[in-house]
């Protein structure tokens, strides 16, 4: 229900209540519209300013996790550089323990070398001295053993110049069958006896005790063996005691052997 309003104007004009409302209308339409965009910018400016906060916590976290993670790769880092070098000192020191065992195996195998060595040489040496001593040995068994073989050729020798008897022709059958097994068993043992009558005359061999004057006979020929010689393999034992003619022709000489 609407009241009316009276509203005494300059004129006493009685105003009715729409015309009021009228007015009010009117007078608002006239007045300036509120500004809204200022209410929205205060909104945005807030929501921007919120957004900004975000981000800024956003960055530092973000800053903050990267730090983190620099701390930890950093110490990470330090871990396997330190591991590294452990390793690498680890490492060093087996190859030094290689090195070290590769030359002492070295001076192992050298010594073995030299041991086997010395070993093989004191093996020949003794094999060589034990023949030595063998032959050194029988060398004097057969040199104290020419001594009772000069005596049974002379002995022999001896009684063929005697006169005919059937019991010394039995006994010195029996002397040369003798002789001739003792110089059997000497052959057996590598020892010869050297007569060289009528051959070159060898200082080697031969020991002169006289000269004889033969023209006939080359010069320097033995003429005549007063007592054998004997050789032991190479080894000439005894010279034979002979004389040695001189005053005839130069013995040719030998024509070398191919």
């Amino acid at each position: 229900m609407k009241v009316p309003i009276e509203v005494e104007d300059e004129k006493n004009d009685v105003v009715e209540p729409d015309e009021v409302e009228a007015a009010e209308v009117a007078e608002k339409d006239d007045e300036p519209a509120a500004e809204p965009e200022a209410e929205d910018e205060g909104v945005a400016d807030e929501a921007d300013d919120e957004d900004a906060e975000e981000r800024a916590r956003v960055e530092a976290a973000i800053r903050a996790g990267e730090e983190a993670a620099e701390r930890e790769l950093a110490a990470d880092a330090g871990k396997l550089r330190e591991e590294r070098d452990d390793l690498a000192k680890k490492l060093a020191d087996v190859e030094d323990q290689i090195e070290a065992a590769k030359t002492e195996a070295a001076e192992a195998k050298d010594r073995m070398l030299r041991l086997q060595a010395d070993w093989e040489n004191y093996r020949r040496r003794t094999a060589a001295e034990r023949l030595a001593e063998k032959d050194l040995a029988a060398e004097k068994l057969v040199t104290n053993l020419l001594p009772v073989i000069d005596d049974l050729e002379r002995a022999i020798e001896h009684a063929g110049a005697t006169e005919d008897d059937a019991q010394l022709k039995q006994f010195v059958d029996g002397v040369s069958a003798v002789h001739a097994k003792m110089l059997g068993v000497l052959a057996k043992e590598g020892v010869d006896p050297i007569d060289p009558a009528g051959e070159a005359f060898d200082p080697l061999a031969h020991q002169a005790v006289g000269r004889v004057e033969d023209a006939e006979a080359f010069d320097e020929t033995v003429a005549q063996v007063y007592q054998k010689g004997y050789r032991m393999g190479d080894k000439v034992i005894r010279t034979a005691m002979v004389t040695v003619t001189y005053g005839g022709p130069k013995r040719p000489s030998e024509p070398e052997q191919e």
